[in-house]
């Protein structure tokens, strides 16, 4: 199991990524939190398997329809053994 933290940059808010990217997660069977940042971007904490972790960070590099995405900071973690992939709200 590995973990990243990402953090997605760009038109990322008002646009349904938290949702649209917490659906994805749980398709590719991530676990991890997701939530809005004050700066406009939206910070994840996702982990599960490699090959998933893949594919989940390519779809974040362009998001739901609507979004922009300009750039991803990408850090390895330490497994925190989420239950299941949840929106943080505040």
């Amino acid at each position: 199991m590995i973990h990243r933290k990402i953090t997605v940059k760009g038109k990322v808010q008002g646009v349904f990524f938290r949702a649209t990217a917490r659906s994805v997660a749980v398709k590719l069977g991530l676990k991890g939190v997701i939530q809005n940042l004050p700066d406009g971007s939206v910070w994840i904490a996702a982990e599960g398997q490699e090959a998933a972790m893949e594919e989940f960070i390519d779809w974040c590099r362009i998001g739901p329809t609507g979004a922009s995405v300009t750039s991803l900071d990408i850090e390895e973690g330490t497994p925190q053994h989420y239950e299941g992939f949840d929106i943080l709200h505040g």
